[in-house]
């Protein structure tokens, strides 16, 4: 399901333009202007002729839009994460919208409205079969006004909420060092700073001891080309960011160059929900085998858009050019197929989990136990018999995708198989990874020349 927090950004910026493009007519006049020097795509041949900008906007690409100057104010504080409202990530549910998460300090979250919770009802308003835009515009508003909720609780019962919304800022960057000395950072949106906040994220995962990288674009709607220019420099042979094709001219557009960059080994997540300016990052790095894409196909859209400022305050957001992988990975109505396809959801504990074994290249895998439950032992047999070894640090029950292994016990069941028992239940549906390092002990006193590996999996 479509995923977004606030105001929903499944859009691209090429750049925007401030001053008013003409000095001579009505807003009307000077969009029929603008499309009809600009416009990449097919002009209507009833442009002279239309007497609304409605009636343009309607013959043009969806990705072209018209927005008074309220809404073009809201649209660019959601590429860099600030908007007013009660502080929700919700996605499309068949009953309505449903909550994803909340933001600390949100309304929502002072009012106890929680995952998995469906809202109902907007001021009144029903949001069955509504659009996360439509939602988002009714959620969202004035700081200080109220709005009404319906929501329908897990335990089945409807509940009513009178929130007051107030701005609240959600992180562009996020930051993590998982097992292994594994860095992970998610970007959320490409913002004006973004690839600043990324690169300033990557030092300080370096200093935690950071040797390989987890760059996370899953469900980031896009944002501001020349952020993408930045970021995709950040990553080793990556000298062009993408491949431009204008109604004039077109080209090889280059990547801003970094002195610190991205190990070799860096894998970077992308889903279905990765749009726009993070199918511009995805598409260069895998042109220039510049890092390895995990997940699934992303959304498709390859095209870039203007905003013209109109004499009237409002703005023009038109389609003037499109844009391909610098080796030519067409992106628009396609999307970028990742290197490594994995089911929605799993594409960390994927990436986490192959990060790990390049580590550990001399290990070798015992068994995959798939599908067990979360309460239950697991026992890992050898083929030599080995001591009654309690030494916990030479086994580690690592959950994939996190920073600290799994409290475990472990006891001998025979001469060739120990058990291991969490100490408390696994998380339904994760992923984990059973670690034997080299110094665990046949019974014969030899350590292990090289360690051994079980990959386990939890029923949902």
């Amino acid at each position: 399901m479509k995923r977004f927090s606030g105001f929903a950004i499944i859009l691209l910026i090429f750049s925007i333009l401030v001053a008013p493009v003409s000095a001579f007519g009505a807003p009307l006049d000077e969009v029929k202007q603008i499309v009809r020097e600009d416009y990449k795509g097919e002009v209507p041949t009833n442009l002279q002729s239309a007497t609304s900008i409605d009636d343009i906007m309607n013959q043009l690409d969806p990705y072209s839009t018209y927005f008074t100057k309220e809404e073009y104010e809201k649209y660019t504080n959601s590429i860099n994460n600030t908007t007013t409202g009660i502080g929700v990530v919700i996605e499309e549910h068949e009953k309505g919208i449903q909550v994803v998460s909340t933001f600390d300090g949100g309304a929502a979250d002072g009012a106890d409205i929680v995952s998995g919770d469906i809202i109902l009802e907007v001021n009144g308003t029903s949001t069955e079969k509504m659009s996360i835009q439509q939602a988002s515009s009714l959620i969202t508003g004035k700081e200080g006004t109220k709005v009404q909720l319906t929501v329908l609780k897990e335990t089945n019962k409807k509940e009513s909420y009178t929130l007051t919304r107030k701005k609240f800022h959600v992180p562009v960057v996020t930051k993590k060092l998982l097992y292994g000395n594994t860095g992970y950072i998610a970007i959320n949106s490409f913002s004006e700073n973004g690839a600043k906040l990324v690169q300033d994220a990557k030092n300080a995962l370096q200093k935690q001891g950071a040797t390989s990288f987890i760059l996370d674009l899953t469900n980031n709607g896009g944002g501001y080309v020349p952020t993408a220019e930045e970021l995709i420099g950040l990553f080793p042979n990556s000298p062009h960011a993408y491949y431009l094709e204008t109604r004039g001219p077109s080209g090889l557009v280059e990547s801003v160059k970094h002195a610190s960059l991205f190990p070799k080994n860096t894998k970077v997540l992308v889903n279905g929900y990765s749009a726009s300016a993070s199918e511009m990052t995805a598409a260069a790095l895998l042109d220039q085998k510049s890092a390895k894409l995990y997940g699934q196909k992303t959304y498709g859209k390859g095209t870039m858009q203007t905003f013209y400022e109109l004499s009237d305050g409002s703005f023009l957001k038109l389609t003037v050019a499109s844009f391909t992988g610098p080796k030519g990975t067409i992106i628009n109505k396609t999307g970028v197929t990742p290197n490594v396809v994995t089911e929605a959801g799993k594409e960390l504990s994927q990436a986490h989990l192959d990060t790990i074994l390049e580590t550990n290249k001399t290990y070798k895998k015992i068994r995959t136990l798939s599908n067990i439950p979360a309460t239950k032992e697991f026992t890992v047999t050898f083929s030599k018999e080995i001591k009654d070894n309690k030494d916990q640090k030479n086994i580690e029950l690592v959950k994939l995708g996190e920073t600290n292994g799994v409290p475990i016990t472990i006891k001998q069941k025979s001469s060739k198989q120990f058990v291991v028992k969490p100490n408390a239940p696994l998380d339904k549906g994760a992923a984990y990874l059973l670690l034997i390092h080299p110094n665990f002990q046949p019974k014969n006193g030899t350590a292990m020349k090289n360690g051994a590996y079980v990959e386990v999996t939890v029923q949902p």
